[in-house]
């Protein structure tokens, strides 16, 4: 093996051939496992929210694989409507100074799969650098023809069942792409803005119980008064309650609205007075619906003023009850426009009683970045209450079991206040709505035109044409866990790994995405009788990864770290241009640079991609967020090195040596039982954790014990037996060496799949394991055996190794060269721990460094020594000619002076009224904490202090 572990020098080429060779792919045998991964969207790039989640995926398919199963894990890519859309028409744009209506919309939908073929695959590529498993052959895109098959065909059946429906109702509009949007879609943000307080003239000489002859209401949207149709009062406010049922005269359109009681209304916010625009706003829609109040939508779809008003029943239905008139002076101008116009009609009027500045939450497009506006339109819509009813009672029956289990009481309150789900968009790129529609506007449902002529009889002189919208993005995916499995056609797959077993996901889209799986899957999917089946048995929900200072990761705060630079490394240079490259604001930018300059002053180095996914475990708690620290990060790619070394001590110790291969006689040494009742130990650690999604604890027991049990003392301990020993001892150690390795590799393969692989084919043929194939991922993972613990080796090595630390502590405390041999005196020796002095005094003489082990008699007092104990036994270190007995103790005074000076500046931090009213939390524990350190090291320093000066 080469000197120095380079993950360069072997991860791309090794995923290379894991790839061509096909291992990633089923086998075959064994029970199904599959799981569907959570499909990035085609225009997206790896970023440490897929780097955290795939790590997880990927190690639970290597898990499984290796336990024997038959597991798929089904990749696939998201065709992302708006994205996608607004990548192509960006690029005609600059490119070509040509809008999508240049090209219209067939030429322009080649277009978007034209850039899909050059640009959509980079994520894939990025996905294979994490190591992934991912059985490529079978990747699908949501846009493929099965894909849209199904797609169709789950649309054709719905309508048929009644459960998908057109109506007139209220969505998030974006009036930049001209669509709908999900609210998932809709990004707020804080905005400092005003409050209107606007006089709304009573009808019929009515007056208030204060005298006053109009009513005032407060708005941050004046524009939307065009839309008005009432005015809500509390019912139990003594100010307004006889108004209810009167009327007041809406100013400049001079509608006559009614005054109703609706708890809508807050006696203690505002005036009191609501007003009600039920076509602009979602509340005032509900509030309404409650008391049907019509609808008039006063904005076209730029967001501009129309030129006449559209009304419309609480149902949707076309009204007259009002005029359609809206004032001239209005039409056509942009909301924002018509807002300061109709303020300034206002004054003019003397109806605007004031305004005020005021902090508000506003809906922005997350792609357009425009604020959106609740419009009324036409749109299409699930039924989705018969649908969430079997999917509420999956999980209640645990048919389904979110991990952890809090996110089922999340789940269960959205679905059951689930409302109806708007399904289409306005966009061209997306899968196109199967409906078309007569010249007298009756709708036609089918799989395609010649099936809707056929099945309704329609003669080919009737004009047909299709519906322009498309499907919501999340209408595909709601059904990705059968679709990408064939479904309607190929149900082969569908008996093999569906039900699939787990979904990894984040809680943000559990009801976006995950809810609308479970509906769709048991809507569709049955058993051979006819049970629903469900899309995943488990939903394993993780945290978002977090800046270390605990922040959102976004390009707007310039805290985002690519984790593809943390495998391969990047330049300052390169980093600064990568964070503010496109950045239009001076300012911004220049605020990044300083911050990226002070986080990475080098740059981030190569860290490899093992080192990245064991990070990325160890952190994987059950639904926490958490902190990226890239100190953690150095930490495992050290660990990385400490593994690598390792290994090339064990083969250098064991290459073209005699390991027990064919020879019998082999004697194993205390550590050679010891070592491998930790390693079965570990193993029954690691299945527990990886079977309760516990990575953080399995990644714990799997450093604990290569790093500290197998690396720093069982390596250590060979070294007596390999020197010294006799050949049957050094046979045993040796095989010991090798097989210990060598399962501990697999155990650590589904974690750091390309270093185990690298060094397993080195150690492999030095061991009797039988191999399946020719690399690890294809080995059956190592199962606890009960037979191989030795409970007196572990005793009785955990007794060695006390002794050691204590001699190895007494050098530290009293500042003795490790390279100088001791004496040791030993007092209150019973017999077990004279058996274990003369079964390891060649482990202990090694270790420890020593000169001479004597026990001492009852009587004997011995001479003054440094002193350590080991449950009764007592270790004595005599002093005399070891220290410099003044020098030593001038050094502790020393040491302990400055660490007193430290402490009192922190505990004047701490005693500050004004520090600890300010400090964030954060910073106060970590000053707690650095005062408890350095107590307790003063604590320690004081009494080696005493014992010296008692020599």
């Amino acid at each position: 093996m080469e000197k120095t572990f380079n993950p360069a020098d072997i991860e791309q080429s090794l995923y290379q051939s894991w790839e061509e060779q096909g291992y990633f792919s089923p086998t075959g045998t064994g029970d199904g496992y599959c799981i569907a991964i959570p499909p990035p969207n085609v225009t997206g790039s790896l970023h440490m929210g897929h780097a955290f989640q795939q790590t997880i995926m990927d190690t639970l398919i290597r898990y499984q694989r290796m336990q024997g199963k038959n597991t798929l894990w089904q990749s696939g890519c998201d065709h992302a409507g708006i994205a996608t859309q607004m990548v192509v028409e960006r690029k005609i744009a600059a490119e070509e100074e040509k809008t999508r209506h240049d090209y219209g919309r067939d030429a322009f939908i080649d277009k978007v799969w034209q850039w899909k073929e050059e640009s959509g695959g980079t994520i894939g590529q990025q996905m294979r650098r994490l190591g992934n498993s991912i059985d490529w052959s079978r990747e699908r895109f949501t846009m493929d023809d099965g894909m849209s098959e199904a797609v169709q065909e789950v649309f054709v059946r719905l309508f048929e069942d009644d459960l998908i429906y057109r109506g007139k109702r209220l969505v998030n509009w974006d009036p930049k792409f001209h669509t709908a949007i999900s609210d998932l879609e809709v990004e707020n943000k804080d905005k400092k803005g005003h409050m209107w307080h606007l006089r709304y003239p009573l009808a019929n000489g009515e007056k208030t119980a204060e005298g006053k002859d109009y009513l005032i209401v407060a708005t941050t949207r004046p524009e939307t008064m065009l839309g008005d149709t009432g005015v809500a009062v509390n019912p139990k406010d003594e100010r307004y309650k006889d108004l209810i049922g009167k009327h007041v005269q809406l100013p400049l359109v001079n509608r006559l609205i009614p005054i109703i009681g609706d708890d809508h209304a807050d006696m203690e916010k505002g005036t009191g007075c609501v007003k009600i625009t039920p076509a602009h706003d979602f509340n005032d829609n509900e509030v309404g619906k409650r008391h049907n109040l019509p609808l008039i939508n006063i904005l076209d779809k730029n967001a501009a003023i129309l030129a006449s008003a559209e009304i419309y029943q609480n149902n949707g239905e076309p009204s007259d009850v009002y005029s359609t008139e809206l004032p001239a002076e209005f039409a056509g101008l942009d909301r924002f426009v018509a807002r300061k116009a109709i303020v300034e009609k206002f004054d003019e009027l003397g109806l605007l009683e004031s305004v005020k500045d005021h902090d508000l939450v506003a809906p922005y497009g997350d792609r357009s970045g425009v604020i959106i506006e609740p419009l009324l339109t036409d749109q299409w819509y699930v039924r989705a209450a018969p649908l969430a009813e079997p999917a509420v009672a999956a999980v209640e029956n645990g048919d389904i079991e979110f991990v952890p289990k809090q996110y089922e009481n999340m789940y269960n309150a959205w679905m059951r206040d689930i409302q109806d789900w708007c399904i289409s968009r306005q966009l061209w790129w997306g899968h196109r709505i199967p409906a078309w529609y007569d010249e007298s506007g009756k709708v036609y449902v089918g799989r395609s035109e010649a099936e809707v002529r056929s099945n309704n009889n329609l003669a080919d002189n009737i004009v047909l044409k299709q519906d322009d919208d498309v499907l919501d993005t999340w209408f595909s995916s709601a059904l990705w866990t059968f679709s990408t499995l064939g479904w309607p056609n190929n149900v082969e797959d569908l008996k093999k790994f569906h039900s699939t077993d787990v979904l990894v996901t984040g809680f943000d889209i559990i009801f976006f995405w995950v809810a609308r799986m479970i509906m769709m899957t048991m809507h569709f999917i049955k058993d051979e009788n006819g049970k629903p089946q469900v899309p995943f048995k488990k939903v394993y929900v993780t945290g978002l990864i977090r800046d270390e200072n605990g922040d959102k990761m976004s390009k707007s705060k310039g805290n985002v770290v690519d984790p593809l630079d943390m495998i391969d490394g990047i330049s300052l240079d390169d980093l600064l241009e990568k964070r503010t490259g496109n950045m239009m604001q001076p300012q911004l930018a220049k605020k990044i640079t300083k911050l990226t300059k002070k986080e990475y002053p080098d740059g981030i180095e190569a860290h490899g991609t093992d080192a990245l996914r064991f990070t990325l475990t160890s952190v994987a708690s059950t639904g926490r967020d958490i902190s990226w620290d890239m100190k953690r990060l150095d930490g495992y790619r050290n660990f990385c090195n400490k593994l690598w070394n390792a290994s090339r001590y064990v083969l250098m110790n064991t290459e073209e040596h005699d390991c027990g291969l064919t020879n019998s006689n082999l004697e194993f040494s205390l550590a050679d039982r010891w070592i491998k009742a930790q390693l079965q130990q570990t193993i029954k650690t690691v299945h527990e954790a990886f079977d309760s999604f516990r990575f953080d604890l399995a990644s714990q027991a799997l450093y604990e014990f290569t790093w500290n049990q197998f690396c720093d003392w069982y390596l250590e301990l060979t070294k007596p037996v390999l020197f010294k020993g006799s050949e049957a001892q050094q046979r045993g150690t040796r095989q010991t060496l090798v097989e210990t390795l060598e399962t501990l590799l697999r155990l650590m393969h589904p974690i750091m799949p390309f270093i185990t692989e690298t060094i397993w084919q080195r150690v492999v043929p030095l061991t009797k394991f039988e191999k399946c194939g020719d690399t690890i991922m294809l080995q059956s993972f190592p199962q606890y055996d009960e037979t191989v613990v030795d409970n007196q080796a572990s005793e009785d090595l955990e007794w060695v190794k006390q002794f050691i630390v204590a001699i190895r502590n007494i050098r530290g405390e009293m500042d003795i060269a490790p390279s100088k041999p001791l004496p040791v005196l030993l007092k209150n020796v019973n017999a077990n721990d004279q058996r274990r002095l003369t079964e390891n005094e060649q482990f202990l003489s090694a270790l420890a460094k020593l000169e001479s082990i004597q026990v001492l008699s009852d009587s004997e007092e011995g001479p003054a020594s440094a002193t350590a104990v080991v449950g009764d036994l007592s270790l004595l270190i005599p002093m005399a000619g070891l220290i410099d007995k003044e020098a030593e103790l001038a050094r502790l005074t020393k040491a302990i002076e400055k660490i007193e000076k430290d402490s009192q500046k922190v505990r004047g931090k701490l005693s500050n009224e004004n520090f600890v009213a300010k400090a964030p939390a954060a910073v106060i524990e970590k000053e707690k904490a650095k005062l408890a350190d350095a107590e307790s090291t003063l604590t320690k320093m004081r009494e080696q202090k005493a014992q010296i000066a008692a020599l």
